[in-house]
């Protein structure tokens, strides 16, 4: 296979980003995610604080996240994703690599042997995976699947122009809750070695 990027775009809950680490192991290729947040703060000399408040964050043993580059597009957010952009452009023309969120599908749309991949799954899941995986709370978990899911929504839509979800923008669109994690990435594996492949 030539050098390829498959970008991951997720609902919280829907263990997106574990499946997209596993996918870039059995890949053999380079893994992207909060990596992204530290080279933009290095980038653009600041703080990783500065830009961890305006990204999604974890901290503790509990899961907070954060509206992704703040709820609107202020001078300093935008400067923050005009970083981010020319950084995960450069990390595409390194070699092949899965990327993690942060509209990578957006951003490299028109760039050639590009695989968009969205995760999702049911809410039920969702909730259930916020409990079990997370350890949140009842209340908590119906939160943060949430304030999350729309925070990225809105991220995406402020910065893409469309939604996570919008399958004309994407190459699969896969429901996590129906192989579980190891399954899923066993298919997506197969998708894309399938679809690189030379004949």
């Amino acid at each position: 296979m030539n050098n390829y990027i498959i970008t991951v775009t997720r609902q919280f809950g829907s263990l997106g980003r574990p499946i997209a680490k596993k996918l870039a192991e059995a890949l053999g290729v380079a893994y992207y995610d909060r990596d992204i947040v530290d080279m933009t703060a290095k980038k653009l000399g600041v703080p990783l604080s500065v830009i961890g408040e305006l990204e999604e964050a974890v901290q503790g043993r509990f899961f907070r996240m954060k509206y992704p580059l703040g709820m609107g597009t202020t001078d300093t957010q935008d400067t923050i994703f005009r970083t981010q952009r020319k950084i995960i452009r450069e990390l595409a023309e390194q070699g092949p690599c899965v990327i993690v969120g942060r509209c990578a599908d957006s951003i490299l749309q028109e760039y050639p042997n590009c695989i968009h991949v969205f995760i999702y799954a049911p809410y039920e899941k969702r909730y259930e995976t916020c409990l079990k995986e997370f350890h949140l709370q009842p209340d908590e978990a119906k939160k943060m699947i949430l304030e999350v899911d729309k925070a990225r929504e809105r991220y995406h839509k402020a910065y893409a122009g469309y939604l996570p979800g919008d399958y004309r923008y994407k190459n699969i669109m896969i429901d996590s809750s129906v192989l579980g994690t190891e399954g899923t990435v066993k298919l997506l594996k197969s998708f894309v070695e399938e679809h690189f492949c030379t004949p």
